[in-house]
């Protein structure tokens, strides 16, 4: 799979989300993703407006949803999006009804592995459930908590090819990467690169970074699409 580049416009405004993205779109970028806090902002009709902007390109609703996965799933697969996001840590009945919901709206359904035990074992159920993506994922509070008590702050790198090597489905790394550490998630097997806080958005304010945004999303995005993502071999 050639990699894909991700913004995650985790914004709070809808004005300011559409401007991005089609800063974003003349860079390169591939997808967009209406982040959490878009959506807890401007539900439905942030997902409506980017779709209305933006025709062909695939739109992912961050719901992490953890109940009422169909009428969620529904809602945002008909509102334009084309991916939704089921946490791992809901009932298997959640990510089943998401999953369905998927099958009949046409969305394909990302599960996010976030907190769980066993951040392997949580892809490997997602995909048993049938998801089509897996975001192997180190949450935001967490990072900063642990930062905060003087610990070395968790990242997703530290199991991606652990991640990758226990399922057959794409894997997308969140959390906390660096810019550089984004660009090689290819490398580890992972295609689907996310931009986003506090690569192109501020991650304390939720405003889009300082600094000519175009000019290095467009170098990022040509870095991305020029590697190939290397696979693990399986025995």
């Amino acid at each position: 799979m050639k990699p894909i580049v991700q913004i995650s416009l985790d914004l709070t405004n809808i004005d300011e989300a559409l401007e991005t993205a089609a800063l974003a779109i003349r860079a390169g970028v591939d997808w967009l993703e209406a982040g959490t806090p878009l959506i807890l902002a401007e539900g439905l009709h942030g997902v409506r407006k980017l779709r209305e902007a933006f025709p062909g390109v695939p739109i992912v609703a961050d719901l992490k949803t953890m109940d009422g996965g169909y009428l969620e799933a529904e809602m945002m697969a008909k509102a334009g999006a084309t991916h939704v996001v089921v946490m791992a840590r809901a009932h298997p009945e959640t990510i089943k009804c998401v999953v369905q919901a998927g099958k009949d709206f046409g969305a394909k359904v990302m599960g996010d592995n976030m907190v769980c035990e066993s951040m392997v074992d949580g892809a490997k159920f997602l995909e048993d459930l049938g998801c089509d993506y897996v975001i192997h994922h180190i949450g935001y509070d967490e990072r900063r908590g642990i930062a905060a008590s003087g610990k070395r702050m968790p990242s997703p790198l530290d199991q991606l090819r652990e991640v990758v090597e226990a399922v057959k489905i794409p894997v997308q790394a969140v959390g906390g990467l660096s810019l550089e550490q984004a660009i090689q998630c290819p490398q580890y097997g992972a295609p689907l690169v996310v931009l986003g806080a506090p690569l192109t958005i501020d991650a304390d304010s939720f405003k889009t970074a300082s600094g000519d945004l175009e000019s290095s999303l467009r170098m990022i995005c040509e870095a991305i699409h020029k590697q190939e993502t290397v696979l693990p071999k399986r025995h």
